[in-house]
C-alpha cells in the first residue's frame, strides 16, 4: 500500500513538472515568434507613434518582430478588453495611456478590471499638461489667473482635448480644489483646443506640449505653469504648478506597457529591461522629445503603484465633477 502511494505521488510530481516545462521553456527562449503590441487607440495618435518606435527598437534588439495592432474604440475600452482575454504568454503586450485608470470611473461598465487583468511592465514615457492663456487676458501667473476667475465668476472657460482626457481632469481638479466658477469646453483633440485659445474663443487652455509649446514660443499664448512635478525642457522658464503656488495639482499624460496577468515574471523582467534601455538611447530620446514625450522607464512595481494611486485619484475627481464618458 505504501509502495503504491509513493508510486502515485512520484507520478503526480512528474506530471506537475511536465506541466511546468512549457512555461519555463517559453520564458527561456522568449521571444520565439512575433510579439503583438496592442494599441487600443487609432493609428497616428501619440500612443500609436510611441508604441511603433518602441516596437521597432525591440525588433532590432531581440531579433524577432514586435508589431503594433490598433484596436480602437470606446476610449480604448475595446482594445483593453481584448488584451485582457489574451493568453498570458508574453506574445501579447498592450500599450496604454491614462484612459486605463480613468475609464473605470468614467463609464458604467468596462470590459477589463484594471486591478486584476494586467501585470505592469513599465511606465515608458510621460507628457505633462501646460496651463496657457490668451495674451489678452490680464494674467501672467497662475495666481493672477485664479484671482481673475474669482473676481469674475462664470465669465471664463477653458479648453481641453475632450471629456475625460488628462487635460480635462487636471482642469477639473484645479477648478474643484480652488472653488472656481470655470466652464469646461471639450474639443475633439488637443490641436483644436489650442487653436480655439489662440483665436481667443476659449481664453484658457490646458494641453499637451506638442501643440501648445510652438504657440507659446510664437507669443500667441502665455504659459503660466506646467502641470507636473518637474519643469518642461521645452519651457525651462515656466514654473511647475507647485512652484506657481498650487502643490498637489499635478497631472500628466503617460504611456505605459502592460501584459495579461499571469505572464511569466522573467518575461516581464526582460521586457522591462529592454524597454527601459530602448527609451534611453539618444536617438530615441530625440524622437520622443519631438513628440513632446519624456522617457521615464519605471520598474514594474513602481508602475503598479502609480496605477493604484491614479485609479483612486482620478476616480474621486470624476465623481465630484460628475463627468460621464461619451
Amino acid at each position: 500500500m505504501k509502495l503504491a502511494r509513493r508510486w502515485f505521488l512520484s507520478l503526480a510530481g512528474a506530471g506537475a513538472a511536465v506541466a511546468v516545462l512549457p512555461r519555463i521553456a517559453t520564458a527561456q527562449n522568449y521571444p520565439a515568434r512575433p510579439v503583438r503590441l496592442i494599441v487600443p487607440y487609432a493609428p497616428a495618435g501619440p500612443t500609436d507613434v510611441a508604441a511603433r518606435l518602441i516596437a521597432s527598437k525591440l525588433s532590432e534588439r531581440l531579433s524577432k518582430q514586435f508589431y503594433v495592432e490598433n484596436i480602437p474604440g470606446a476610449s480604448g475600452n475595446i482594445g483593453m478588453g481584448r488584451a485582457a482575454k489574451a493568453a498570458p504568454d508574453g506574445y501579447t503586450v498592450i500599450v496604454v495611456a491614462n484612459s486605463y485608470v480613468v475609464n473605470p470611473a468614467l463609464f458604467d461598465t468596462i470590459p477589463y478590471d484594471p486591478r486584476r487583468d494586467f501585470d505592469a511592465v513599465t511606465m515608458a514615457v510621460t507628457t505633462p499638461m501646460v496651463l496657457t492663456v490668451h495674451p489678452s487676458l490680464p494674467a501672467r501667473t497662475a495666481r493672477d489667473l485664479v484671482a481673475l476667475i474669482k473676481a469674475n465668476p462664470g465669465k471664463y472657460n477653458y479648453a481641453s482635448a475632450g471629456t475625460g482626457t488628462p487635460a480635462h481632469l487636471v482642469g477639473e481638479q484645479f477648478r474643484l480644489s480652488l472653488g472656481l466658477d470655470l466652464v469646461h469646453i471639450p474639443f475633439n483633440g488637443a490641436s483644436l483646443a489650442v487653436g480655439s485659445a489662440v483665436a481667443g474663443h476659449t481664453p484658457i487652455c490646458i494641453a499637451a506640449p506638442a501643440p501648445a509649446v510652438p504657440q507659446v514660443h510664437d507669443g500667441k499664448l502665455h504659459a503660466l505653469a506646467v502641470m507636473s512635478k518637474t519643469r518642461l525642457q521645452a519651457l525651462p522658464n515656466v514654473p511647475t504648478i507647485a512652484e506657481a503656488g498650487y502643490p498637489g495639482m499635478e497631472g500628466e499624460n503617460w504611456f505605459g506597457v502592460l501584459v495579461p496577468t499571469g505572464t511569466p515574471s522573467d518575461i516581464i523582467a526582460l521586457l522591462n529591461r529592454e524597454i527601459v534601455d530602448v527609451i534611453a538611447v539618444p536617438d530615441m530620446k530625440e524622437r520622443l522629445a519631438a513628440l513632446g514625450l519624456e522617457p521615464v522607464g519605471t520598474t514594474p512595481k513602481e508602475f503598479a503603484e502609480q496605477i493604484a494611486v491614479e485609479l483612486d485619484k482620478w476616480g474621486k475627481v470624476i465623481r465630484l465633477a460628475n463627468i460621464r464618458g461619451q
